[in-house]
């Protein structure tokens, strides 16, 4: 009976070091950067791991084009992908591959 008790402490300490990792890891990724361009690289953006937009470049020579929203959409929601992509990689090596539902 007592044993079931010290595996619970056993998790429930490991539950709290992956929160405090966890925690630890979401200030690594806000100084992170992921950039991302359009197909003809008139347009990149940069976005942090927490999701926000840094920057977005627009070459001038793009600047009077029709579909220039369609570029900036594109490299934006790239660049968001890859900060996404990492985030969750990172979420997985510190949750030891377990999949916790609602973590990210």
């Amino acid at each position: 009976m007592f044993g079931n008790l010290g595996e619970l402490a056993n998790i429930m300490k490991k539950a709290k070091d992956i929160q405090k990792n966890m925690a630890a890891l979401k200030e690594e990724m806000a100084k992170t950067e992921f950039s991302a361009a359009s197909a003809d690289k008139e347009v990149v953006a940069v976005v942090s791991g927490d999701f926000r937009v840094k920057s977005i470049v627009i070459d001038p020579a793009a600047a009077g084009k029709e579909n220039i929203s369609a570029l900036v959409t594109f490299a934006v929601n790239a660049a968001l992908d890859a900060a996404k992509s990492a985030m969750q990689s990172k979420m997985q090596e510190l949750s030891g591959g377990l999949n916790i539902p609602g973590l990210f």
